[in-house]
């Protein structure tokens, strides 16, 4: 790690670390690859330096097609629905046609890799929403180009769905899926803990938030970032994190997704043992945060089933609202569980809120029909809420 380079490999990670555009960023991360000694101890910040330097040249190329016009094949998807979620997967597990089933999307399917080049964005209704699926290229070694562009979608996705095929070992394509993003710093399994970090302020560095650090002291973090020339910052700790974490969360933000597993051709010979090989993993590693279902885009199994899951992982709640003497909408807000009617206000409009009286509920959260509530009540799937304003 760091501590292991010389000081001019230092500084040019500061600068790197400094940078406010692509271009600098780039710049500063090929001067480092150059300068930083080639040893054991910085093999997996090399590793990182030259992912991050290929994501970068990625965003490089998106930002000049946007610039001519908009030409060239678009990476990222527009959000649309209650949810965009991404759906992951090595060749050939056959995720294009589970999204085609379950969206109606004309993805490419064939019975070759790399059928699928570009992401193909889809929408799948539940009840009365929709979520928004999205196809993406084959995750492979080889095809690197595609890694980068990968990770971006699940980064900016809510949720992911990996696919994995029980014509051979699950096990080993989760971990394919799992590792290649987490060095791309996306999650899919909860970490311990999570550390964001906002530079600047006044009061020097600041380390907030309801966690603690393993493996050192507030005086550490401060020796930490002053090799960054980071002087003065908030670090944000949730868990328990290391000074490690820390260190990372200086290079490269990381950020987890709610993922669920879909274990597809649940219909082939020997795939019951390979799903039990792949149950037995993810629980012996405890992995609550990873939902999985044997699925079969062939024969339609489970297939009803992925709405709810999604519905359920992504842990949201819809409301109706209504105006006094009308019917409520037949469109529901979409909110995080555990919100409240301030929440739903500030979702409609801020005028919502600053003129905000009372509001009337009917449903799972009403001790009866039409309670009269205050801004902190808080709300269940279901709901209908009309909102009384002083004007």
């Amino acid at each position: 790690m760091p501590a292991n380079l010389p000081p001019e490999a230092q500084a040019r990670l500061a600068k790197y670390s400094e940078a406010k555009t692509v271009e600098e960023k780039i710049r500063a991360l090929e001067e480092f690859i150059s300068a930083v000694p080639k040893h054991k101890g910085v093999e997996n910040l090399l590793l990182w330096a030259k992912r991050r330097l290929a994501e970068l040249r990625e965003e490089l190329e998106e930002q000049k097609r946007k610039r001519k016009g908009g030409g060239g094949p678009r990476i990222f998807v527009e959000k649309e629905g209650a949810a965009q979620v991404a759906v992951i997967g090595p060749p050939n597990t056959g995720k294009s046609l589970l999204v085609q089933r379950l969206t109606g999307a004309r993805t490419r399917v064939a019975d070759y890799p790399f059928s699928t080049t570009l992401p193909v964005p889809g929408m799948l209704p539940y009840k009365d929403i929709y979520f928004q699926l999205v196809d993406s290229p084959p995750l492979s070694r080889e095809a690197p180009q595609f890694i980068p562009r990968i990770a971006g979608l699940a980064r900016n996705a809510d949720a992911v769905i990996v696919v994995v095929s029980l014509d051979s070992d699950p096990v080993e394509q989760y971990e394919f899926v799992r590792d290649i993003l987490s060095e791309h710093g996306v999650f899919i399994e909860k970490p311990r803990g999570t550390v964001r970090i906002e530079k600047g302020g006044e009061h020097g560095v600041q380390v907030l938030g309801s966690g603690r650090i393993l493996d050192g002291t507030i005086k550490d973090v401060e020796r930490l970032l002053s090799r960054y020339r980071i002087y003065r910052a908030r670090v944000y700790v949730e868990g328990e994190v290391s000074l490690d974490d820390i260190e990372m969360a200086i290079l490269r933000s990381s950020v987890y997704r709610p993922t669920i597993v879909l274990a597809n051709k649940a219909d082939v010979p020997g795939a019951a043992e390979r799903y039990r090989r792949l149950y037995n993993y993810l629980l012996e590693r405890k992995s609550k945060s990873v939902w999985l279902i044997p699925v079969s885009a062939r024969t339609g199994l489970n297939l009803d089933k992925i709405g709810e899951l999604l519905f359920k992982r992504l842990n949201i709640i819809r409301v109706y609202t209504k105006k006094p003497n009308s019917e409520p909408s037949k469109i529901p807000v979409v909110l995080p569980k555990g919100s409240t009617i301030r929440d739903l206000a500030e979702h409609i409009h801020s005028d919502m809120l600053e003129y905000f009286e009372y509001a009337k509920v009917w449903g799972p959260s009403a001790k009866y029909p039409g309670e009269r509530v205050g801004l902190d009540h808080v709300l269940e799937d279901g709901d209908i809420v009309e909102i009384h304003s002083k004007r």
